[in-house]
């Protein structure tokens, strides 16, 4: 059977460019639809891009609903190296003169030195190490050996003496260091510090808390070596001790000239509400005052959000004119009734608390000609300053009533929830997304059946024409030959 390998050959017709032609014209409903997709689309991204600046003015409205923002209190050192600070809401605005005269410490002491660290200590008798805390008073300490004279050694009373049991298991100096670490509850860290010499490890304890009342007592029972080496009892003799390397101590300090002491160097309530870190000896002056720094960073944070969203807004509904075209959210009514929504609650008076700051204007925000809102530094500040609590009712509301961010806050959440009305424009835009794409589906199976209807007919065509000229040119060859043979 004859077959065609492009269509038009057979036929020296141009088939297939009239069958491209029926396709294109065929096609032009679906020019339509894509057209309607693509303006669907921008709209989908329009709103896409006014949720996101909706988002960000409802985080900043957010924070200015929040009444603790407008009770923070800060502290500030004017020498960090020596003291920095923390205020809570409690902590009342002030001054203070700080002389830092010493730092708390954790008491540390070693043991005499033992040649291994692996070698058994004594024979192989079960002892029991105990260690207990407490202070140390009316001592004298060997500069030099770091053992007591004259000491008295009162215990902790809120503190329970620990013990460890030491046998053939655990009796070397490595094993003592690791029945004390095991043991969360001792208080102290074990290390062993090789000092050089013929018998050079040292087993060292070091207390986990800093303060006098952290000073160590160590009592064995048991074996006699284990004892010699590890008894510390800072009121006994002075051959019963360890060596004492570092001393516990507390913190000392004055704070406007009243003597301070602290167990560490975080020093709590010495001015009410504020935690101070000492850092070194030295003095410094703590300054306590209203955290109106945040404050004014929130409301000019609220001020460039609201103007984010007005250009946004105004970039999506502008018109070009040059183009003819415009912006993929000009003349939508949800744009225009969101925009609406929020300049009327932004010009809308508050409550009056009393503070006579009823008014955006009245701490220095104000509308410009353009719809953007603009911030006068010096007013805010003098407001912030001369009437905290009028800007936080005028933002705050009171009880969680009223305040512009409390309802620019509301306001965005009815906009953007699942029922609001950005959400349901964009619901609706999905939508028609859907039927467009089934419509156009449609359309593609129709065009594409119908363009396959006209391509087999002109293949037919194409086959039928060929075979009449092959016949025609066959038929031309024999009355030519006839013609040929009856000349002759």
């Amino acid at each position: 059977m004859a077959t065609i390998s492009s269509l038009g050959i057979g036929a020296n017709l141009d088939l297939g460019g009239l069958l491209e032609g029926i396709k294109s014209g065929e096609q032009a409903p679906l020019v339509a639809l894509q057209k309607q997709q693509t303006a669907f689309t921008a709209k989908l991204s329009a709103y896409g891009q006014l949720s996101n600046v909706l988002s960000a003015l409802q985080t900043a409205s957010e924070a200015l609903a929040k009444p603790e923002l407008f009770t923070a209190v800060k502290a500030s050192s004017s020498d960090s190296a020596v003291v920095t600070a923390t205020a809570t809401a409690s902590a009342s605005s002030g001054v203070y003169a700080l002389n830092v005269t010493q730092l708390s410490q954790a008491q540390s002491v070693a043991a005499v030195g033992v040649a291994s660290t692996s070698t058994a200590i004594g024979a192989a008798v079960t002892s029991t190490l105990t260690l207990d805390f407490g202070t140390i008073s009316g001592a004298t300490v060997d500069p030099v050996t770091g053992k007591y004279t004259g000491a008295t050694f009162t215990p902790d009373a809120s503190r329970t003496a620990t013990s460890i049991t030491l046998d053939s298991s655990n009796n070397t100096l490595a094993g003592i260091r690791d029945a004390i670490n095991a043991n969360a509850d001792m208080g102290v860290t074990a290390a062993i510090v090789n000092d050089g010499s013929a018998s050079p490890n040292r087993l060292v304890l070091t207390s986990k808390l800093s303060g006098e009342t952290s000073s160590m007592r160590i009592a064995v029972a048991g074996d006699a070596n284990l004892a010699s080496l590890l008894n510390h009892d800072p009121a006994g003799l002075p051959a019963a001790q360890l060596q004492q390397t570092v001393a516990a101590q507390n913190s000392q300090l004055t704070v406007n000239g009243i003597a301070v002491t602290s167990t560490n160097n975080s020093v709590v309530d010495a001015a009410q509400g504020v935690t101070m870190t000492l850092s070194k000896v030295g003095t410094s002056t703590l300054t306590v005052q209203d955290d109106t720094a945040s404050v004014e960073s929130a409301v000019n944070n609220f001020v460039k959000a609201y103007n984010s969203l007005q250009s946004v807004a105004t970039t999506l509904s502008a018109y070009d004119a040059d183009k003819a075209s415009g912006g993929a959210l000009l003349g939508d009514s949800v744009l225009r009734n969101i925009q609406v929504g929020i300049r009327s609650a932004l010009t809308s008076a508050q409550a009056d608390d009393g503070s006579g700051l009823t008014m955006l204007s009245n701490i220095g925000v104000s509308f410009q000609k353009d719809g953007t809102l603009v911030t006068d530094a010096t007013k805010l500040k003098a407001a912030l300053s001369s009437n905290l609590s009028g800007v936080a009712n005028l933002f705050a509301g009171s009880a969680g009533v009223g305040g512009y961010g409390t309802q620019m806050a509301a306001l965005i959440t009815g906009y953007t929830d699942t029922d609001g009305t950005l959400s349901s424009a964009t619901k609706g835009i999905n939508t028609s997304l859907d039927t467009l794409s089934d419509r156009y589906d449609q359309a593609q199976e129709r065009i594409d059946a119908t363009v396959a209807r006209y391509k087999a007919q002109f293949t037919q065509l194409d086959l039928m024409i060929s075979r009449m000229s092959a016949t025609s040119s066959y038929l031309t060859q024999q009355f030519d030959a006839l013609n040929n043979t009856t000349t002759k």
